[in-house]
């Protein structure tokens, strides 16, 4: 059984919970953020969907430093990291062959003091460039009284905004490797997750009291003249293709290293002409992958490369506005709300939903192909599923207490087995319309109860009735009886009603001479345990079948599921005519109804009050 006190949420109203679980949507849109990973996950699966259609850009190259060039080079140039001026070699080689950018995801900051030759191969060849770019990073700490006054490094080419402070320091990684006129073309590759851990933005710039640091695809953009959208960052749009965490064409570095190196060439010499060369690691122990929403190790110098590559396409994800996500949930809620209150099928209500919650990712996701437009779901999809489970909820808890409700009515004139089978198969109250019905109807009264309730004490007698009462009425509940009233001392039932039963007279009868036997082991209880004085009581039963109306009749405060007419009057007045006669009587049309199971012998000829005609009257023997 359902607890009858509940939470007060799911005892209150459809408006009530309606306007807690917008309210909660709506505080956690705008403050709480709570459900916000929802929103996440939903949008990252269809970014990874998305990456799917779009292509990597096939002038962005990448020269992987992968696990097989750490090995192969190891013998050649050492282990890593390697001396600068490999990198030397390979950027004068991409400058031959007419690379339009060299993007070195490779950090350089400090000179290397046992081999400062090989950093002025490298500084030598990078001067006679215009487009290398290096990176540079920020350190874990940022505070006035420490790092680079970036007012004294006017190398950075950095922009301003507004006036800017001149004592601005920020503690930060510089190529102090290259010479200082290389330093215009550096750029930050910090990485730039969210809350929970996944990158899903790239920096572009990154201001400190007034200086504006660029992101290093930004200083790529710049100087090859691409247009660079407004803001501090941009949402990433991935690529997946074939290979999802290497998106772009790749190239060995030991490969294009000893190719270069060869006096006879096997790969094209002008095979990277026009192209953007980006240099980074995909080698297990450098260990250089991030956590994006394509995946959870997702190479470093990939998301360089996508960043680089949505700079260059003008294609970049958009944020949709902060007011769209309140729209979806008031969209989403309205009609929610007006089919719950027209109380429409739960069933069809859940499967409605779904098809909105395909819907609506649907129409996201059309947004995301269509406009590069990320709405976010997950959020109004949530709360709409968790209106809709309270709601429903809520319309369980009142079902089960109506069925304890009509359980409670229908026990009191059925077997409690019989009332758990049909509630379970969604009987209601409503159901038992009142009708005509050919029912047997029985009568049973204590004989001489009047004169014996007298001469006891009233507790006594209460007692003693109570016990009877309730032997007798399991014993009508037995026979599949309908229990309709007790009146005072007398019981009243009848059978096939509710419930068909075609067998109704010969049940009726059986349990006529089943409360005889029930009697005689009452008194036997009575006089064995010496309770209400050893009392030995006697009773009469009357029993006829025929035509009578049966339904629910009472008031809005109390309702009785009774029979009335001249069938239940005439079972009445048999039951009265037992007295010297016998203790079962019954009408002649209840002992031809109820057939061959009892021997019936007839005991008197009766005329009856209301009634013209003479009633044959008989008691009923089971058959041997």
């Amino acid at each position: 059984m359902i607890p009858m006190r509940l939470p007060r949420l799911l005892d209150a109203s459809l408006y009530s919970i309606a306007f807690v679980v917008l309210i909660a949507a709506l505080i956690d849109l705008r403050w709480l953020h709570w459900v916000a990973p929802v929103d996440s996950f939903v949008s990252d699966a269809m970014v990874r969907y998305r990456a799917q259609a779009f292509p990597a850009d096939k002038d962005i190259v990448v020269v992987d430093i992968d696990d097989r060039s750490l090995v192969e080079l190891a013998d050649d140039v050492g282990r890593f990291p390697w001396p600068r001026l490999v990198y030397g070699e390979l950027i004068e080689e991409f400058e031959r062959q007419g690379a339009a950018a060299v993007v070195l995801d490779v950090e350089l900051y400090e000179p290397d003091r046992a081999r400062p030759d090989f950093d002025k191969v490298l500084n030598d060849v990078v001067s006679g460039t215009n487009n290398t770019f290096f990176p540079i990073r920020l350190l874990g700490r940022i505070a006035r009284d420490e790092g680079v006054t970036l007012s004294k490094v006017p190398e950075l080419k950095l922009d301003v905004r507004g006036k800017p402070d001149p004592t601005t320091r920020v503690t930060m990684e510089l190529p102090y490797v290259l010479d200082k006129s290389a330093w215009g073309r550096t750029g930050l590759i910090d990485f730039l997750p969210d809350d929970d851990g996944v990158g899903r933005r790239y920096w572009l710039r990154r201001e400190f009291g007034g200086y504006v640091i660029p992101s290093l695809p930004m200083r790529v953009a710049s100087t090859l003249g691409w247009k660079v959208p407004d803001g501090d960052a941009m949402t990433l749009a991935w690529s997946t293709g074939r290979n999802p965490t290497n998106p772009h064409q790749r190239v060995s570095f030991v490969d294009l290293y000893r190719d270069f190196s060869n006096s006879k060439r096997e790969r094209p010499k002008d095979e990277f002409r026009g192209k953007i060369v980006v240099i980074g690691s995909t080698a297990t122990h450098l260990q250089d992958f991030r956590t994006t929403p394509i995946d959870s190790l997702y190479p470093g110098v990939e998301i360089l490369a996508t960043a680089i590559d949505n700079l260059k396409q003008g294609r970049r994800f958009i944020a949709a506005p902060q007011w769209l996500p309140y729209v979806v949930v008031l969209v989403l809620f309205l009609p929610l709300f007006i089919v719950l209150k027209q109380r429409a099928n739960l069933i069809t209500i859940f499967a409605l939903l779904i098809l909105a919650s395909f819907a609506l990712a649907g129409s996201a996701y059309a947004a995301l192909a269509a406009g590069s437009l990320q709405v976010p779901i997950g959020t109004p999809l949530v709360f709409m599923w968790l209106f809709f489970l309270f709601a429903a909820f809520r319309a369980y808890i009142k079902e089960q207490r109506a069925k304890e409700q009509r359980e409670m009515v229908l026990s009191r004139f059925l077997d409690r087995r019989l009332v758990k089978q049909l509630v379970a198969e969604g009987v209601k109250l409503e159901d038992f319309k009142s009708e005509s019905r050919t029912i047997t109807v029985l009568f049973s009264d204590i004989r001489g109860f009047t004169s014996l309730s007298e001469a006891r004490p009233p507790e006594e007698v209460v007692a003693l009735l109570n016990r009877y009462l309730s032997a007798q009425a399991e014993t009508v509940f037995r026979h599949g009886g309908t229990l309709d009233k007790f009146i005072g001392d007398a019981i009243m039932a009848f059978w096939n009603a509710p419930t068909d039963d075609p067998r109704h007279a010969e049940h009726a009868v059986g349990c006529a001479l089943d409360m005889i036997g029930t009697l005689a082991r009452f008194n036997e209880e009575n006089a064995t345990s010496g309770a209400a004085g050893g009392i030995q009581l006697d009773i009469g039963v009357g029993l006829h079948s025929g035509p009578a109306v049966v339904g629910f009749v009472g008031s809005q405060r109390k309702l009785e599921y009774t029979a009335i007419g001249d069938t239940v009057n005439l079972a009445s007045r048999i039951e009265g005519e037992t007295k010297g006669r016998a203790r079962i009587l019954v009408s002649s049309v209840t002992a031809d109804t109820a057939g061959a199971a009892f021997t019936f012998t007839q005991v008197a000829e009766v005329t009856v009050k209301g009634r013209a005609a003479a009633v044959q009257l008989l008691t009923p023997e089971v058959k041997s």
